[in-house]
Formats: structure tokens, C-alpha cells, sequence
């Protein structure tokens, strides 16, 4: 169909326009004419330079991190990116002290975007390009508009003037020591761009390349002449800093533009004169772009299933960001933004399918995100390799700032003034690097983590209020914990004692091979006290690790004691305290029991840091955390444990350790601490979709052989989806008590799947006041044929009617190992309460059902107290409880009755209750009077009192009084 020659399509030239295809075309139709252009265009872009580094810029820069990539796969760039504030400044306001990213002024008159950077302005000098510098502090967006600035070139919707875009990483760069020329360093990364004519610097042809620097504070430039010859030669082999310097100083390819992005305190290393315009990056200014992005990231990015929670959390963040609160501070940073999204994310979303996930592991990610690679230089010579005086900024980071956070957690303390910044943060900086690391640490990163206080008088004491003193705060609370523990584990915290042994032992240790050569030859003629002397140097080593091991067993108490604090017993448990920090209290606020600000993540991020996943990006981050450390905090911390687990804990702080050993993600001490435990009880805790994954998981790390006595789920907001995670926890458990938790008749699939499941021991199943009605019962009993564990089955207050009552009576009898029913509170009548009785009589293992709170009347109750009597001499006795009365005595189950109407008097229907109170008095009456023994009418009389007490509180609205 096409000729011979334009088959062969290498010998085509690039520049064969459509006047000549049409020439050589010839007789061919005008159909085929268009056909065959189409496919010799996409032919000829395949062997495009160009259009090939577009296509491998756009694969590389849409690569996300893994920190993105753990939250399900839901984000991607296109949908995630919300631009930043980006103000041009002047010389003048570039002059003085640089603002700091939690500044609430803005110049919206001077608001620019990248392309409008290099735009053409009055200062053009004609045939030389443009250089922009781009500024900004750690985490206000530098890289991430770097990145969509590649990506949106690359899609041609900016910048679309260059035809050619060249980022470079610097930390990349300045880890090259051999000497390239430009053309070289291009192709080394780029080798498609290798003898591209664009770099050739013939002619003008320059001017359509636009290069790009990203993060120029990683690299020592030096724009002397002495230092950095002059280079016009692109082919021409030199030091790579050499080569950014004669393209900054537009010696070498001055038609091209540059763009440059740097930390604040690299923003003088290159002089004004090579700068054509700057711009400062100043993050999220004010609610609506941090609610653009919360909407981009919780919203768009969440599956159908948890939209509108999705929409609920934004309006929650949205509110809280509106009041002005300590949050909206934090998120003026975009970095702060991703925290607060991944950790939402987190609280609320997470699944059995998405990848396992701790609360220390995002915070680690998000330090990796903001510090990875980024290193802090001391002011040394250019003449020094980069490598040999710079050192880890995080690790600067964990012991100023980590120190700051550590005396705070002890000393219960959210708040500092700037004398306790100077004092902790620099306060014993001597020499000269040290005070330029410490001036590069302040612009650059002090803002990062510290804000100025905005809810003024939490934690501040009497005196810096009467000073009006500024105080400062973590920007997020959590970060302060973080960084405390981090600061603990590393070992920072080493008392004098400790410091001056390791740094013997250290000394010692180098040298013990050469004073061990020297004993073993002249020990025959050394004296022998003298002898004794070398010996007690080998031993030195061994005390330290004494003393390191001692410091070890010591943060394992902490660990303990933080976790178990009595006066934390009644504030909320850990989770729902750090939502509450972010999405704000709505509605009354929970009382306090205590005065001091509770550390309770403290711990647990303590114990997340272990971990070896996060010990491995804090290796990246430059803070090493030994396998030995973590194996003497390990074993120290399994008695600790153990030990306050023996005692009894209040439902918030059980869930605390469980989240603690979800932290740990370690299966052998997790399975050695629970297995200590009996009975897991979290009585009103909001067991959200991430609660219950970590209990599940955590109780996956036990033995087949374990079984926990009791699981209480009780009025823990347990849904459909949270039940499912929780299947296999159930499997660990005799007496499961699900009630009040709204469970409606879907659910009883769920369960009925559980109690048919062969590895089930559930015992005691307890569902009272559920709205499982009659077809959830249905459901249900269908287990109950192959069910060989269950001999407590409570469905008080559950819905079921006549007819459930009905189906649950012909299904008992293919159950052999019931004990007791109880279906109190169901709206069952006579007729089916007495056919249920009868059922229950003929069954061979039922002793006790419950009736009570149900409309029977008198002789309806007669009658079930009288068939409670077994037919023949070889039954047992069936106790039927209808009320607190049997017949004329009283039953011997009056109390359990009356305090189960008492504790749940904020949830039942106070008017039928009510009712079924009138019918115990008029029972409790009629009873007193067939009584001839005063005593018995005084016992009558007793009854009588409590249940007026009750009646009372009925009808009054009190809460349930303790007994």
C-alpha cells in the first residue's frame, strides 16, 4: 500500500514537510494521503528526542513515594496538587529577616505562579535567559511544585515556550567528583538528550531550554573567579559546580533559563547580580486552599463506600480550620496538611486490604518526606568535600528540638517561652560551625515544628501570663511526643554517668586487640598488681554495658508508667484524643479528671520506633537505633507489662496497650503480653473500623490454644463493617457480649456464619439491645443445629415478637447444650411465651429463661411458673423469670431484674418501662397480702422500696445510681 521508501523510515528527514510528502505521493488517493501521514507522525515522534524525555519525565515524576502509596493507591498527582501562595519579592524585603511560614500576612498583589515568572518584564536583557529563584522554608511545597511544574510542562498546559525542560536534583549533584562538561552531565541522566542540537550553544538555539536546579542549598558554589574558572563551552570538562556557576553567571548557554529552588538560608549564596527574579513559596494561606486540599485528598481520593464520612471529616477539619485554632497554624505548611490527611486517613479508613500501617510509621514517613537527605552544613572551606562537613539535619533536629519535647513531657509542658527556646535550642553553641549550623537550623526548620502559641493559657503558668509572654507550641501535639521518644530511644537522654563510660569504653575497646597482643607477651615479666591493672581496663567495657543495659530496663518503665497513669484513667483513649486534636470537640466537652496534660502517645510512639520498618528510615534520616537496644527495651518491657496488666484497668487505658502492642508490630511480645490477659473489656469505647483491625491483629499474634474468658464490646458503635474485622477476634473468645451496639437483622448473617465456623467457643453470646428483630432471630437460630459451643444466648430487648419467639422455640430442640435464655423485653404474649416454656421444659440442658418485661398477664405468669415444673422425675426444674415475683413468693432473681431495668434507663422506652413497673408493684402487692410471716412482708416491703426508687427515676430522667 505505501512505497517502498517511505517504508524505510530511517532515511526520512525530520524536516520532510507536507508539501513534499504530497510531491512524493503522487497518484495516490487523497484518503490514503491522510493515513499514511497520521501514522508516519507517530512514527517520527517515536524517534523524537524530545517528545521521548517528555514521555520519561512524565513516568518518573508520576512515581509516588511510598508514603503516598501506603494509603491504598487512592491519591495520584493530577487529583492531589493544590498551588501554593507564591509571593516575587524585592531586595528590600529579601534584606531583612525572612518571615516565617506561620505569618498570616500576605501581598495577594503580588501573588504569582511559576509561569508567570518568566514572563517578559522591562529588566529582559535581549539574548540572555531569565534565572528565577525560588525560596521557601522545610515543608512549604518547594519540591511538590517543582514536580507538577515537570509534569504540566511535560502534558503542555505551562511553560510551553521551552521546548526543552532539564531538571536536576542537586543532593545528585554534589555527589559527583569527577569533572564533566555540560553535554555530559545531560546525557549521563538524559542519554536521549545526548548531542541534542538545543545544547550545542550554536547560535540562538538555547533560548528554548529551561533548566532546572532543585534544592541548590546541597551544593557548595563559589562564584569568585579563582575559585570557578570561566567556561563558554559546553563540550568542555569541569566540576559540576563549576558548570551551574558559568550557567548562572550566563557565560555558558546564556539564551537558556534557569530556575532555581533553595532553602531560606542558602538564599545569599548566589550573589543578586546572577538573579533576575525571586519568589518565596509562603505554603497554604488561608482555609479555603487547606480545605482544597483536605477535599482532594479525604474526598475525591476515598472509595464510594466512606464518602460522604469523607465529606463529614472535611466540614469537621473545615470548622476547626475556621476557628482560628492551633491546627490552622500548623496547616499554613503543606507538609502539615499530608500529616493531617494521613493520619485521618488512618484513624478512619483503614481496611483488611490496605497495606498494615502504624501511627509512628506515618509520622516517621512524614519526617522522611521533609528531612530525607537533607543535611546541615557547618561553614566549612570549599575546598572540603561536601560530604566531610555536613551532617544530618534530622539528627540535629532530634537533639535540639527532641530535647525541647522530652523536658516538656516530663515535666508536663505544651508551651515555651523564647528564653526556654534559647536556653535548650543553641543555649550551649561555642564555636563557629556550631553557631552557623544553629543560624541555618533556626531559618530553615525551627518553624517547621515550633508556632507561636494561639490557645493561649493551657499549660502556661500564672507567671509568663501576668508577663505576656510569648509562648510557643508543637505544631502539631503529637509531634511533640514523637520527637520526645525519638529523643529517648536514640539515647540523647544519657545521664553524665553514661556518657563518660561509653566514651571509655569506646577507647578502650579500639585499643583492646593491641593491649591484649602486649599482656600475652610480656605477662611473665609484668608484676603481678600491675597485671591486675590491664585487667580491670578489659573489664571496663563490660560496666558500661551494665550501666547501658540498667538505661534500658529504664525506658521500659517509662514506657509502663506513661502508659499506665491513674490519673489518665478517664480521659478518652489515645486515638480518639489525637482526632479530637485535629478535627476539634464538637458538642460538650468530656469532664476532666485531671489537671495535668496527659503524654499517653509518648509511650506508644516509644514503642513504634522499634520497630525495624521505621528504624530503617530513620537510618535514612541519619539516627541509628542498635538491633541491641531495641532487643534489651524488648525484654524489659514484657514484665513491665505484665505486671500492670495484673492489675484492673479501665477500658480507655486496655485499648492504649493495645495500640502499644499494635505499634510494637512485634508477634512474639505481643503474644507474651495477652496471652497474661483473661478478659478484655472496653465497655463505651468507639470502636472505629481502625480499633477494631487492631484488636484483631493484635489477638491473631496468640496461640491457637488461647481463649480469652470474656470479650465485652458492649455500646462500642460496632457496625456491619467493624464486625467483619473482628471475626477472627471472636474466635479467641468464650463469652462475647455485643450489646446495645444497633446491630441491625444484617448483621445476624455475620453471626451465624461465626457460630456455624468449626474453630468457634463462643459459650456465652450476649445481644440484648440490638434491633435484630424477627428476621435477624431467624437468621440466626439457623446455627443453632451444628453449634456445639453455646450455652448462654441473650436477645433481651432485640425485636423479636411472637414470631421470632416461635421460630426460636421449634429450633431449640436441635441445640443440646443451651443453659439459659433471655428474652425479656420483646413484646411477647401469652400464647408464645407459653409455647416457648414448654419448649424449653422438653430440652435436656435448659435451666433459666427470662420473660420479665413482656405484657403477660397474671394467669399467662401462673402458668409458666407452674410448667416450669418438670413432667416427670428424671427432668429438671426450668426457672422462668416474668417478674420479681413467683406466684406468692418472691423470686430468688428479684435483684438481677431490678438492677438490669435500673442500668439501662437511659436507653429503653421509658414509658413501657414504666408500665412494667406499675405490673412489679401490683405482683409485689398481691404477694405481701397472701404472706401470714411479718418477715416475709418486710422482705416484700424491701422489694417494693426499690422498685418506687426505680419508678422515680423513670420518671424524673435521673441517671442510674451505683450500688
Amino acid at each position: 500500500m505505501f512505497p517502498r521508501t517511505f517504508l524505510s523510515l530511517h532515511v526520512i528527514p525530520d524536516t520532510l514537510n507536507d508539501v513534499e510528502i504530497r510531491a512524493l505521493w503522487g497518484p495516490y488517493h487523497h484518503f490514503q494521503y491522510f493515513l499514511f501521514f497520521f501514522t508516519l507522525k507517530i512514527a517520527l515522534n517515536d524517534f523524537d528526542p524530545i517528545e521521548i524525555h517528555k514521555r520519561k519525565l512524565l513516568l518518573w515524576f508520576s512515581h509516588l513515594p511510598q508514603e503516598e502509596k501506603q494509603f491504598g493507591g487512592f491519591f495520584s498527582p493530577e487529583t492531589m496538587h493544590v498551588d501554593p501562595l507564591i509571593l516575587e519579592t524585592d531586595a528590600e524585603e529579601r534584606a531583612g529577616l525572612l518571615g516565617s511560614p506561620f505569618q498570616t500576612q500576605t501581598h495577594c498583589n503580588r501573588s504569582v505562579t511559576v509561569e508567570q515568572l518568566f514572563q517578559h518584564t522591562d529588566t529582559w536583557s535581549d539574548g540572555r535567559g531569565l534565572n528565577v529563584l525560588i525560596y521557601g522554608a522545610v515543608g512549604t511545597g518547594k519540591s511538590t511544585v517543582v514536580r507538577k511544574l515537570v509534569l504540566d510542562w511535560c502534558a503542555g498546559t505551562t511553560l510551553s515556550h521551552f521546548q526543552l525542560l532539564i531538571p536536576f536534583s542537586c543532593e545528585d549533584l554534589s555527589q559527583l567528583s569527577k569533572v564533566t562538561s555540560l553535554r555530559d552531565l545531560v546525557s549521563r541522566k538524559y542519554l536521549h538528550l545526548k548531542k541534542h542540537p538545543l545544547l550545542s550553544g550554536e547560535g540562538k538555539q538555547a533560548k528554548d531550554v529551561l533548566f532546572l536546579f532543585n534544592g541548590m542549598e546541597k551544593m557548595q558554589l563559589d562564584f569568585r573567579i579563582g575559585a570557578s574558572e570561566l567556561c563558554s563551552d559546553p563540550n568542555e570538562g569541569l566540576p559540576p559546580s563549576v558548570v551551574v556557576v558559568n550557567l548562572l553567571r550566563k557565560y555558558l548557554l546564556p539564551e537558556a533559563s534557569i530556575l532555581i529552588t533553595t532553602r531560606l538560608s542558602a538564599l545569599n549564596c548566589i550573589p543578586q547580580k546572577y538573579v533576575t527574579r525571586y519568589a518565596q513559596i509562603r505554603g497554604f494561606n488561608d482555609p479555603s486552599r487547606q480545605r482544597a486540599y483536605f477535599t482532594s485528598r479525604l474526598l475525591k481520593q476515598s472509595d464510594t463506600a466512606h464518602n460522604q464520612e469523607a465529606q463529614d471529616l472535611v466540614e469537621l477539619l473545615y470548622l476547626n480550620l475556621q476557628r482560628e485554632s492551633q491546627l490552622a497554624a500548623a496547616c499554613f505548611l503543606p507538609s502539615y496538611c499530608w500529616l493531617t490527611c494521613a493520619t485521618l486517613h488512618f484513624l478512619r479508613f483503614t481496611n483488611t486490604k490496605a497495606p498494615i500501617r502504624t501511627l509512628t510509621g506515618i509520622y516517621t514517613s512524614f519526617l522522611r518526606l521533609n528531612f530525607g537527605g537533607e543535611v546541615l552544613g557547618t561553614g566549612a572551606g570549599t575546598d572540603m568535600p561536601i560530604q566531610e562537613h555536613q551532617s544530618s539535619l534530622m539528627l540535629y533536629v532530634v537533639r535540639t528540638v527532641g530535647k525541647l519535647a522530652f523536658e516538656g513531657v516530663t515535666y508536663k509542658r505544651t508551651s515555651f517561652s523564647e528564653a526556654e527556646l534559647e536556653q535548650w535550642i543553641g543555649g550551649k553553641t561555642k564555636t563557629d560551625e556550631e553557631l552557623h549550623q544553629l543560624a541555618m537550623f533556626r531559618t530553615d526548620v525551627l518553624d517547621f515544628f515550633l508556632a507561636p502559641s494561639i490557645e493561649s493559657g493551657k499549660s502556661i503558668s500564672q507567671d509568663l501570663r501576668e508577663n505576656n509572654e510569648k509562648q510557643y507550641v508543637f505544631a502539631v501535639p503529637a509531634m511533640q511526643e514523637y520527637l520526645a521518644a525519638l529523643y529517648v530511644v536514640l539515647g540523647e537522654n544519657k545521664s553524665a554517668l553514661e556518657k563518660l563510660t561509653k566514651k571509655v569504653s569506646v577507647a578502650i575497646g579500639q585499643a583492646s586487640e593491641d593491649v591484649n597482643a602486649l599482656v600475652n607477651i610480656f605477662s611473665k615479666l609484668i608484676p603481678l598488681r600491675i597485671f591486675a591493672v590491664f585487667n580491670l581496663l578489659k573489664l571496663f567495657p563490660k560496666l558500661y554495658e551494665k550501666i547501658s543495659s540498667l538505661n534500658k530496663g529504664s525506658i521500659a518503665r517509662t514506657m509502663a508508667a506513661e502508659l499506665f497513669h491513674t490519673e489518665d484513667s478517664y480521659n478518652e483513649d489515645v486515638l480518639d484524643q489525637v482526632e479530637q486534636n485535629l478535627v476539634g470537640v464538637h458538642g460538650p466537652q468530656q469532664q476532666q479528671y485531671s489537671e495535668r496534660q496527659p503524654f499517653e502517645l509518648y509511650p506508644i510512639f516509644m514503642g513504634g520506633l522499634l520497630h525495624y520498618g521505621n528504624r530503617v528510615l530513620l537510618q535514612q534520616l541519619g539516627c541509628s537505633i542498635q538491633s541491641t537496644t531495641v532487643a534489651q527495651i524488648t525484654h524489659a518491657i514484657r514484665k513491665y507489662l505484665v505486671r500492670e496488666l495484673n492489675k484492673p484497668q479501665p477500658p480507655e487505658e486496655l485499648m492504649d496497650l493495645l495500640v502499644l502492642l499494635y505499634e510494637f508490630q512485634n508477634p512474639r511480645l505481643t503474644a507474651e503480653v495477652v496471652t497474661s490477659i483473661r478478659a478484655i473489656r472496653l465497655t463505651n469505647i468507639r470502636m472505629t473500623s481502625l480499633k477494631c483491625f487492631i484488636l484483631s491483629s493484635v489477638l491473631s499474634c496468640t496461640p491457637a490454644s488461647y481463649y480469652l474468658e470474656e470479650l465485652d464490646l458492649s455500646s462500642c458503635l460496632l457496625n456491619n463493617d467493624t464486625l467483619q474485622m473482628l471475626c477472627p477476634a471472636f474466635r479467641h473468645t468464650y463469652n462475647l457480649n455485643l450489646q446495645f451496639n444497633t446491630l441491625g437483622p444484617e448483621f445476624c448473617s455475620l453471626l451465624r456464619d461465626l457460630l456455624l465456623d468449626p474453630r468457634s467457643v463462643i459459650r456465652s453470646l450476649k445481644l440484648c439491645d440490638n434491633p435484630l428483630m424477627e428476621s435477624g432471630v431467624q437468621i440466626l437460630v439457623e446455627a443453632l443445629p451444628e453449634n456445639q459451643s453455646l450455652t448462654n444466648l441473650s436477645l433481651m430487648h432485640t425485636g423479636l415478637g411472637d414470631e421470632g419467639v416461635l421460630d426460636l422455640a421449634k429450633r431449640l430442640q436441635q441445640h443440646r447444650r443451651l443453659q439459659e435464655l433471655n428474652v425479656a423485653y420483646n413484646n411477647i404474649g401469652d400464647d408464645a411465651a407459653l409455647l416457648l416454656v414448654d419448649a424449653c421444659r422438653e430440652h435436656p440442658s435448659i435451666q433459666t429463661v427470662h420473660l420479665y418485661l413482656n405484657p403477660l398477664s397474671k394467669v399467662a405468669k401462673q402458668s409458666l411458673y407452674a410448667r416450669g415444673v418438670p413432667r416427670s422425675h428424671s427432668g429438671q426444674r426450668v426457672k422462668v423469670l416474668a417478674s420479681v415475683t413467683e406466684g406468692t413468693d418472691l423470686s430468688e432473681n428479684w435483684r438481677p431484674i431490678l438492677n438490669v431495668i435500673r442500668e439501662n434507663s437511659s436507653s429503653w422506652d421509658q414509658q413501657h418501662v414504666i408500665q412494667q413497673l406499675k405490673v412489679f408493684l401490683e405482683d409485689l402487692e398481691w404477694g405481701r397480702q397472701q404472706q401470714q410471716s411479718l418477715w416475709k412482708r418486710l422482705h416484700f416491703r424491701r422489694v417494693e422500696k426499690g422498685v418506687r426508687k426505680i419508678l422515680k427515676m423513670y420518671r424524673n430522667n435521673l441517671p442510674p445510681s451505683k450500688k
